[in-house]
Order: structure tokens, then sequence, then C-alpha cells
């Protein structure tokens, strides 16, 4: 596990590209011409990345929020992706625990995500790691023509 650098910005990209689904995505499927994995409102500063036999095998988006001080003390999980070969082997799991940490070294004490209803997989891997469902919005989405619920989930760290 490691912060992000500029340089993880293509290697990161294309593993958003080749794990793209509706199970975890509500974007449509990217297209060329390929933008930067970074931006200016998700600098690496925001990503931890996983490494598995010395390969990226996936990234966590941790973020605050919103930029009010209301909430300063909550981070938000807006991204998480790993590489399919790596999946089984705990990256997932390294990276959500690495995330709690993260959270706790800037001073927060909640840390929240949002989940499509339809990702069993996810939910339960979230639910392992001690967050809890903590509102639904049905029908929130129109994926591949079905409605899917958003799951919102948080925890304390």
């Amino acid at each position: 596990m490691r912060p992000a650098r500029w340089a993880d910005d293509e290697v990161l990209a294309a593993i958003d590209r080749r794990i793209w689904s509706t199970l975890h995505s509500v974007q449509p499927p990217p297209r060329a011409p390929f933008g930067s994995f970074f931006a200016d409102h998700h600098p690496p500063a925001q990503h931890l990345v996983a490494e598995v036999d010395g390969r990226v095998a996936g990234y966590i988006r941790l973020c605050p929020p919103t930029p009010l001080a209301s909430n300063a003390h909550v981070r938000q999980i807006q991204g998480l992706a790993v590489e399919e070969w790596a999946r089984g082997r705990g990256a997932a799991r390294a990276l959500l625990r690495a995330a709690c940490a993260e959270t706790r070294r800037q001073g927060a004490s909640r840390l929240t995500l949002r989940v499509l209803g339809h990702n069993a997989a996810a939910r339960r891997l979230y639910e392992a790691e001690g967050f809890v469902v903590e509102g639904v919005l049905p029908g929130e989405f129109l994926l591949a023509g079905a409605y899917v619920d958003d799951v919102l989930m948080g925890r304390s760290v």
C-alpha cells in the first residue's frame, strides 16, 4: 500500500477502463480519447494504491465529501477499483483498511461510501469491514434498462 503519484496516472486510468461495468459504475463506458485519471479536484494525494507482487493492483479514492467545515470530520470513498487478476488476494480489503487508517491520520472520525444495491460482493466486503447501511435511495439509477438502488454506508474510524 502506498500513496498515489502523478506517474500512476495512466496505469490507474487503464484499470478503470478494464474493470468498467454497470455493477459498480453509473457513468457511461469509457471511450477514446481517454482523459487523465487525476484531476484538479482528484489529485494523487486523494488516492492510495495497492500493489501485489510488484504490480499496481488497484486504488481507493478518499475525499472530503464537501468543502464545509461542518463535516470536515468525514471522509468519503469515491472510488475503489481492483484489477481482475488481483481479486480474491485481499487487495480491496487492504485498501479499505488503509483508507480507515488514512482517515484517522487526517484527523477525521467517520468514513462513508455509496455502493450500488446490486453489487452484492462489494456490499458484503464493506459490511465485513464494519460499514453499515445508513440509507437507501431506491431506483436512483437506470443502468442497462433496470432501476438500481444507491446504498449509503458508513462507519466510525
